[in-house]
């Protein structure tokens, strides 16, 4: 009695955990931290406040590292906004549509990122919520016609019980149910129906029993498999007619942006002497009510792909128009805007920094397999690459690399101690303005001067192509490195070409600052509308595999969730090397 009283005590204390597990799924769903997200970009992702993420999740806040695993907050249940659901291990697409009553269509269509090869445990997707009150929704099953007519008809039809059994039994001395239905290919349940009077008195010696029909095998259900439900609900590829496009930019208020769409005619023109038909649409949004020209511009709603706008506050409502009538927005220059994170019809260009750092990091470990890399700190204390810099050390650590660390003040003497042989010896500032540049550019040479037989280079930014002409003698004497999204210079073939082209055309020459917009504008424009012209419909399972060659701006289009849209995540290494040659390193 004790022994029963305590596992009755210890089942009632038990039970407040369970249920505390199934509240904790209805409450929040797991997130993995991807390369290049940010607390804020992942609240911003999910709708909700970043508040609300650290409350799961304490000392997120301070610092989150790609792989790690948060708990996100689930949304109340709604008729209009979807669920979020983490996919489990066994959990398939066909299980899923069954658990929430919903179909694999109406899945697949809210994540349009998502196909058999991503569909794995960890990975989120968004469920639609359905009203409470919706009724079930029928799933595809295979159903045997015979089976079915037959047991239509045994209901409509008493049919006279001798027709109902293949023949009588009489029982022998010995002979046992078991030993019955193993004769007979019968189970015990089919039996004992036939004969309920085995349950209360037994067998007995002389017994007539009745042998059913052994029972028709049921029709077996055939699952469809994920690639199966993801190739029949698939969008098919259609070709595309004349390509409708509109760009939509301030070209009173910024002559960078008619810049910018001379160079997207220059691809138009390439494009259709290739054959491809568009119509070509410009507005100019300079102290224009976007609502408004939206409206307005009935023809608008008939376009298949939108270039624009540059200012951040358009983006929203021109995000909202391009998702209700299923229009590619490009945006070409702001990367600072969440509205990519739940638009699927949005592609922003311009790389978002922590996205570039993360790919950056490991094109590092990529170009150079050993190195000895050396950090020079910068005293006056400019924290404009503070972030690139702390991500980066963090990222060697945790790969088996490990650094130093001198002052820009460091004599040449000093920086020589912290060289390996053997090893290529790569040299970061903190900073990456033109004075610490000048500081340490003069020092660098002497030390390669002095230290021949070691492999040294100088390892820097972006901006650091905007001096490319003043400095070019000595980026090519320490065997500078940058990384960038973009680059051009009058050395490469691609450039001189558009140089002379865009000069011939309009008579005159690009602004000198970087990126050139007139060089923008011809990558976007060939690489999208090319693509569109190819693709049709599935331009956005194919586009990366087309072949580009840009003048200026790669690109390496990534959707950055199952229901989003697709953030730039190209990154070149530019190379000045000892022999004067300029590479740009793509990885890709």
């Amino acid at each position: 009695m004790k022994l029963l009283r305590l596992f009755i005590f210890v089942l009632f204390i038990g039970l407040p955990s369970l249920s505390g597990i199934a509240q904790e799924e209805n409450i929040f769903f797991l997130h993995t931290v991807k390369a290049g997200q940010t607390l804020y970009s992942i609240a911003s992702m999910y709708n909700v406040s970043v508040d609300q993420v650290t409350k799961l999740n304490p000392g997120a806040n301070e610092m989150i590292f790609t792989g790690e695993v948060l708990r996100i907050p689930q949304q109340k249940k709604s008729t209009v906004s979807p669920l979020f659901h983490t996919i489990k291990t066994g959990e398939t697409l066909y299980k899923l549509s069954q658990t929430y009553k919903v179909s694999v269509k109406e899945i697949c269509d809210l994540n349009p990122g998502l196909n058999a090869e991503n569909f794995h445990s960890g990975e989120v997707i968004r469920i639609p919520s359905v009203p409470s009150n919706a009724k079930e929704v029928p799933q595809t099953k295979t159903t045997d016609t015979n089976t079915a007519t037959l047991q239509k008809t045994e209901k409509e039809v008493q049919t006279p019980i001798i027709e109902k059994y293949k023949e009588m039994h009489k029982v022998k001395r010995s002979e046992t149910v078991y030993s019955i239905c193993k004769k007979y290919k019968i189970s015990e349940e089919e039996l004992l129906a036939a004969n309920p009077t085995i349950k209360t008195q037994g067998l007995q010696k002389g017994d007539m029993l009745y042998i059913p029909y052994p029972a028709p095998p049921k029709p077996v259900e055939k699952i469809p498999t994920d690639k199966e439900l993801f190739e029949t609900n698939r969008t098919i590829a259609k070709k595309t007619g004349s390509i409708k496009l509109a760009v939509m930019l301030p070209f009173k208020e910024d002559s960078r942006m008619v810049e910018y769409y001379e160079g997207m005619l220059l691809a138009i023109d390439t494009l259709k002497r290739s054959g491809i038909s568009m119509d070509v649409y410009a507005y100019d949004t300079s102290s224009k009510n976007i609502d408004v020209l939206l409206k307005e511009k009935s023809e608008l709603a008939n376009m298949d792909i939108i270039f624009g706008p540059r200012d951040k506050a358009l983006i929203k409502p021109m995000s909202e128009f391009a998702r209700r009538h299923q229009i590619k927005l490009v945006i070409p220059f702001t990367s600072k805007d969440n509205e990519v994170f739940s638009n699927p019809f949005i592609y922003m260009i311009n790389t978002p920094q922590l996205f570039m750092y993360s790919t950056v990091y490991s094109h590092l470990l990529k170009q150079f397999s050993n190195p000895n890399v050396v950090f020079i700190e910068n005293s006056v204390g400019d924290k404009s690459k503070e972030q690139f810099i702390s991500g980066l050390k963090d990222f060697l650590l945790r790969s088996g690399v490990t650094y130093t660390t001198v002052g820009d003040g460091a004599s040449v003497e000093n920086m020589a101690e912290t060289l390996f042989n053997g090893r290529t010896n790569i040299f970061i500032p903190t900073s990456g303005t033109h004075v610490e540049m000048i500081k340490i550019l003069t020092k660098m040479e002497l030390l390669k001067r002095n230290n021949r037989s070691m492999a040294i280079c100088l390892f820097g930014y972006p901006e650091w192509q905007t001096m490319t002409k003043e400095h070019l003698k000595q980026f090519f004497a320490v065997s500078t490195y940058f990384y960038t999204s973009f680059y051009t210079n009058s050395l490469l073939p691609e450039a001189r070409r558009f140089d002379k082209e865009y000069h011939n055309t309009y008579r005159k020459v690009m602004e000198d600052r970087y990126p050139k917009y007139g060089m923008l504008g011809y990558d976007t424009g060939f690489y999208f509308l090319k693509g569109i012209a190819k693709c049709g419909s599935r331009f956005d399972e194919d586009i990366n595999r087309l072949p580009f060659n840009p003048v200026q701006t790669g690109f390496l289009m990534k959707r950055v969730n199952n229901w989003g849209g697709f953030i730039n995540q190209k990154v070149f290494f530019i190379h000045y090397a000892t022999n004067s040659e300029v590479e740009r390193n793509d990885f890709d």
